[in-house]
């Protein structure tokens, strides 16, 4: 198991930018792949995106691609989001979350066993 705190969550304008971080301890965090989800009230626990274990491969979902950028960093056990253009719709809790999910289940939440407690990021229009 690994612990994860994220932070870098607020409140912006449209077409602003935030950067989120996600810290991990007590496991060994190479062995995981990494991803971010978020979740607006009333709605579902929503895919944003992936990264392997080893760095080399990302995921996005369609609504984030081209705008969102999720990077790790092994030797400081950390992941990070970079989110440009942000637009309201993007306003959600943003999770972190860690696991070993097979290739075609990389965008299910129950493939994922250790979460953080999540950050709000909001963004007014």
């Amino acid at each position: 198991q690994v612990q994860l705190v994220e932070s870098g969550g607020g409140r912006v304008q449209a077409g602003d930018s935030l950067r989120l971080s996600c810290a991990a301890s007590g496991g060994t965090f190479r062995n995981y792949d990494m991803a971010w989800f978020r979740q607006a009230p009333g709605k579902e626990r929503d895919f944003v995106a992936a990264i392997r274990r080893s760095g080399g491969h990302t995921y996005y979902s369609d609504s984030v691609k081209g705008r969102f950028t999720i990077s790790r960093d092994n030797a400081r056990t950390t992941i990070h989001l970079q989110m440009n253009n942000l637009r309201p719709e993007d306003t959600a809790v943003y999770y972190c979350a860690g696991g070993t999910p097979i290739l075609s289940a990389l965008r299910r939440s129950d493939m994922y066993t250790n979460w953080g407690q999540g950050t709000q990021v909001t963004v007014s229009s």
